[in-house]
């Protein structure tokens, strides 16, 4: 993917998430990660109180969401309408759920973005990414948000890197985007609209657009599948 590539505008499509005004302004979808704490903190308050609560100090749920009783919310989260938190979910906070999305049983949330419609259902960890438009994660797949040598994440675009300077960046999921199985993040990950990564993968740098990722030195357009 090239740098124009990554942008939020040919990511993302802004009207599937409350969070719209958080990317105002940003060019890369990572640069909202350091502002979601301030923009819940903020927003919050502001939405209607005939569709959210406010059940603890700044977590607001929408009165249509179903939330399981052993799901553990933190501070700071919007869950959004339609949405269903399950058995065991663990949201550490700073997070912002969208509409008629599934958190599975076991799955761990931190400072996140998950648009409308997606699902990580099934004992994932998404930790300081976004998720977009009906994105989904696959059994036991995650993001790994911190380098092993604890340096700062780096995007490798086809056109040249671009610092993010963050220390915890998980992963940039377009919408539409199919992980499968078992699949890891690692650090700085961006996946292009459409595309689809194979179970047990390991995946590093940039994905581009409608691809199917078999393994970093086989990834196939899906016009050419």
């Amino acid at each position: 993917m090239k740098k124009s590539e990554l942008t939020i505008e040919n990511m993302y499509d802004l009207q599937y998430t409350e969070a719209a005004e958080l990317f105002r302004g940003h060019t890369y979808p990572w640069e909202v990660l350091a502002g979601i704490h301030d923009f819940i903190a903020q927003y919050g308050p502001t939405l209607s109180k005939e569709d959210y609560k406010e059940v603890k100090p700044h977590v607001w749920i929408h009165k249509s969401a179903k939330v399981f009783d052993s799901a553990y919310l933190a501070e700071y989260i919007i869950i959004g309408p339609e949405t269903e938190i399950r058995q065991c979910a663990f949201l550490r906070g700073n997070i912002i759920v969208g509409a008629n999305c599934v958190i599975g049983n076991s799955t761990e949330l931190k400072n996140v973005v998950i648009f409308d419609n997606v699902q990580v259902p099934h004992y994932n960890y998404v930790g300081d990414s976004v998720l977009g438009y009906k994105s989904h994660m696959g059994a036991a797949s995650l993001t790994s948000n911190v380098k092993s040598d604890k340096k700062l994440v780096v995007v490798h675009a086809e056109d040249g890197d671009i610092e993010t300077g963050l220390k915890k960046f998980g992963a940039m999921l377009s919408d539409h985007v199919e992980v499968g199985c078992g699949s890891v993040l690692n650090p700085g990950t961006v996946i292009g609209r459409n595309s689809n990564i194979y179970p047990l993968s390991s995946v590093r740098g940039c994905v581009d657009a409608d691809s199917i990722y078999k393994g970093k030195d086989d990834i196939v357009k899906k016009t050419e599948a």
